[in-house]
This record gives C-alpha cells, sequence and structure tokens, in this order.
C-alpha cells in the first residue's frame, strides 16, 4: 500500500485508536481502486480503497451514500470510518465484513425484503446533494421534481452525450428521449433512496448468512431503477424478488420499464469499456420505440 505509514496514522488520529499493523494484504475490489485489508491488534480490521488524489471526491461521495444508507436502518452497508488524501494518493477506510458463503433461498429472501425497506426511505425530490459517480463515470444528481425530466437530463442525456464524445451516435436516441412520458402514463415514481449500482458483484452475505451490499452509486429515484439492474447480469434468485414483493409490491408495467432502465447501464457500460454494450444500447433503444410507435 502506497503512504501506508500515512493512512495507518491518520486513522488513528482521526479515530482515536492506538493499534499497531499485523497484517496488511491487497484483496479484490473492482477494476477502479486498489483496495487492502489491514489488520491490526486490537481486533480491528479495515477494508482501505486507494487511488490517485484526483479520486478524493469519488471516495467523499462513497463515504456519504453509505452513511446514509447505513442510517436509514433497513440493510448492513460496511460503515465509512475515515477519508482523505495522502502525499500521493486518495483512500477511504471502511469497515471490513467478513463475507461467508451463503447465498441460499433464505438469504436471498432477506436482502429482497430489506432493499425493499431502504427504497420506502423517500425524499421530496429526486437527485442528491451531491454529484458522484457510477463506476469511473461521474453520475449528475441534480435536485428535480420531475421524474422524466431527470431521468431525460440526468441520465440517459449525460450517458448519451458522454457517447458523442467518443464518436458513437445511437439512432433513435433524440426520439426515445422526446417520447418518454409514453412509459409513465399509468405510473408516478416516488423518490426512494437507491444503491443506484445494485448488480450482483455489489450484494454479499456476512457470515452468519445477513445480506450486505456496497459501492454505492446512491441517488434519490425511481426504485424500478434499482430493480431492473438486477436482472442485467443476474446473481438475484426468485427468492429475492419474492421477498421484495412482500415488503413493496411493484406498480404495473416494470417489466416495460426495466428495459428503459437498464438503457442508462448499458450506455454507462459502453462509455466504460466500449465493445458489444454500443449494440446493446441500440437493440434496447429499438425495442423502447417499437413500443411507443
Amino acid at each position: 500500500m502506497e503512504d501506508s505509514n500515512f493512512i495507518f496514522s491518520s486513522i488513528q488520529s482521526f479515530t482515536g485508536l492506538k493499534f499497531e499493523v499485523i497484517d496488511c494484504s491487497s484483496v479484490s475490489g473492482g477494476c477502479i481502486n486498489q483496495c487492502f485489508r489491514v489488520r491490526t491488534d486490537i481486533s480491528k480490521t479495515f477494508f482501505v480503497k486507494q487511488n490517485e488524489k484526483s479520486f478524493f471526491p469519488f471516495f467523499e461521495t462513497e463515504a456519504l451514500a453509505l452513511k446514509e444508507i447505513n442510517e436509514s436502518q433497513t440493510i448492513i452497508v460496511p460503515k465509512p470510518i475515515h477519508w482523505d488524501k495522502s502525499p500521493c494518493t486518495s483512500f477511504l477506510v471502511l469497515e471490513f465484513i467478513e463475507e461467508g458463503s451463503s447465498n441460499d433461498t433464505d438469504g436471498q429472501r432477506k436482502m429482497g425484503e430489506q432493499l425493499a425497506a431502504m427504497h420506502l426511505v423517500k425524499k421530496p425530490f429526486f437527485g442528491w446533494t451531491k454529484d458522484n459517480c457510477i463506476g469511473a463515470t461521474p453520475q449528475p444528481n441534480p435536485r428535480s421534481d420531475d421524474w422524466i425530466t431527470f431521468y431525460r437530463e440526468s441520465r440517459l442525456g449525460h450517458q448519451i452525450s458522454l457517447a458523442k464524445q467518443k464518436g458513437k451516435k445511437f439512432s433513435g436516441a433524440k426520439k426515445l428521449m422526446e417520447n418518454l412520458e409514453f412509459f409513465f402514463e399509468n405510473y408516478t415514481p416516488n423518490p426512494s433512496l437507491l444503491h443506484g449500482d445494485l448488480w450482483g458483484g455489489n450484494k454479499s452475505f456476512t457470515k452468519d448468512g445477513s445480506p450486505f451490499i456496497f459501492d454505492p452509486a446512491t441517488y434519490y429515484g425511481d426504485r424500478e431503477t434499482d430493480l431492473a439492474f438486477t436482472y442485467m447480469f443476474g446473481g438475484f434468485s426468485h427468492a429475492f424478488y419474492q421477498g421484495y414483493q412482500t415488503v413493496y409490491p411493484l406498480d404495473e408495467g416494470f417489466s416495460q420499464r426495466k428495459t428503459l432502465y437498464n438503457l442508462y447501464h448499458e450506455l454507462n457500460h459502453f462509455n466504460l469499456f466500449g465493445g458489444g454494450y454500443a449494440n446493446s444500447a441500440q437493440s434496447s433503444i429499438n425495442k423502447l420505440l417499437n413500443q411507443i410507435f
């Protein structure tokens, strides 16, 4: 870990804890950050994310998102402990949660129930207190009273603009954005507390089988956006959706809006990784236009 002595000292100064590090080992943590498990002699283990100094605002918004989800008292997330800049890097220190192997029916059902409880946490506006990022893509979160405007401008429009900067234009995208009202004729979303990036790689289970989620791209928006993304790469069982439905049943038309909401992630994945995601996004645009016209 670069600047490790500074980081360990910073943790101690901020928390008031005194400890010796007995092990610092690299762990898997996605493709964006370097991640480490730091074990100490006081039975405290920390999870440390590290990146370039310019990445500090992203760590700050991740910490604030985890704090907000934690304060909802609905589902477990790693508690943020400290975030700062070292001489050469920026870093985020989280509670280390020991993972178990549980992914059974009961665990999946509980995860669905707890996600639904989190979605019942509301605000009177769409957006969030800060812009953040989804993966490594900046994600604007202006406050808005109107979900369609927010989704058109700050989600689809934002990603389409980023794609244009890469020289990619999606046929029919403008026409789709002009007609988003079609998908909300009989449905009015409420601003729910969202994870924002809920795919199978951002959820797990503790040693006692309790579900937990991490790496959020939080904002207040239509809860269906979280649910839609769980279908894109799999990893969530029938029990998960059953558990969700018992706490907060979905409205009619979700299957139709699911394609619209996953288009955002297809566009984002194109902007991040390129490749076949362009075809996936174009296919979704065509499918959605065929529903309208």
